[in-house]
């Protein structure tokens, strides 16, 4: 059975706060087709009793998280054909405002397994939506028309074929520029060369960070002091990492600090950093401290695993699992 995804933030006027407008851009968006089976059995027939589609792409998904903090959010992304229509669709459900880069092509379709036996859930990526100089061009363009408005920028996810490394650079340059604070959720050459930018926050998760900086992997505390050393070598106000079960970290010039929510069995935890880069500038909008702002990030992250749609976030789960996380200086 085929269902549309019901969005448990479909509220534009019901806003936590209506001074805070949250921009994100997504260069390589996708359709989550979200197929739900009991386990994956390799070499057999394996029935599906539903999916949905969701969101996909970081920059998307983070505005999905922020409607579910009842946040103000404009999205700007490259979406194509048939699939790109779904996605501008689900989008606008959730009461985001949506500013979409029409391109030839087909926005990719991202089928999530969901294997509910095991709580665990993989990618199947179809297709891709290229794109030329002239429309990295239109969406810089679209940047600087919303900025005025924009409280924070965040720039997120894998680049599309034809888009240079240097797009992360860019953004955050001309962010910068009009006075507005990033965050770049990214890896390999195009967060290489957005440091040199110095976003506010640099953001990855753990294996993104061991790719990204040719690590070999090994104990937890040597990947935890690989991250300090670059954030100095850097001198990035803030990288931040998500970690799974060792829960979201953050190196600043004050210190590594680390938020864990209680382990929550997942129902889809596809875009749950998605949900901790919403929570990231939302408390930093609101001039909360490092150790405030990990908490939330740490709770609405959990939050997000408990719905069946990517990155969707209930405020209520938020509110019960916050008293529960710790935050706690990495020695």
């Amino acid at each position: 059975m085929h269902s549309q995804p019901e969005p448990v933030a479909r509220r534009p006027v019901d806003l936590l706060d209506d001074a805070i407008m949250i921009l994100t851009l997504t260069a390589n968006a996708a359709l989550d087709r979200v197929i739900f089976i009991d386990e994956f059995v390799p070499t057999t027939t394996m029935r599906a009793p539903r999916f949905i589609e969701c969101a996909g792409g970081k920059g998307f998904d983070v505005s999905v998280a922020l409607r579910g903090l009842r946040l103000e959010t404009t999205a700007v992304g490259f979406v194509g054909g048939y699939y790109g229509k779904l996605l501008v669709h689900v989008l606008q459900n959730y009461g985001i405002n949506v500013d979409p880069i029409w391109l030839p092509g087909e926005t990719r379709l991202a089928n999530v397994i969901v294997e509910t036996a095991r709580a665990r859930h993989s990618h199947v990526m179809i297709g891709s939506l290229p794109v030329t100089a002239a429309d990295v061009e239109t969406m810089l363009a679209r940047l600087r028309f919303h900025l005025p408005a924009a409280t924070w920028v965040v720039a997120a996810g894998s680049l599309p074929p034809g888009m240079p490394p240097s797009f992360y650079r860019l953004v955050t340059e001309i962010a910068h520029a009009e006075g507005r604070p990033v965050l770049i959720d990214a890896t390999g050459a195009a967060l290489l060369e957005a440091l040199a930018a110095q976003p506010e926050v640099a953001k990855m998760n753990h294996d993104e960070f061991i790719s990204t900086f040719g690590l070999s992997g090994g104990e937890f505390s040597a990947i935890v002091a690989a991250a300090r050393t670059t954030q100095q070598t850097y001198r990035l106000p803030a990288l931040v990492l998500t970690c799974g079960r060792e829960g979201v970290l953050a190196f600043t010039d004050e210190g590594v600090l680390q938020a864990q929510a209680p382990v929550q069995r997942a129902v889809n935890a596809a875009g749950a950093g998605d949900a901790a880069s919403a929570a990231i500038v939302w408390r930093r909008s609101l001039g909360d401290s490092w150790a405030d702002t990990l908490r939330w990030a740490a709770a609405v992250s959990a939050a997000s695993v408990l719905t069946e749609c990517t990155a969707e976030v209930r405020y209520t789960d938020v509110e019960h699992l916050l008293a529960d996380v710790r935050v706690t200086p990495w020695t």
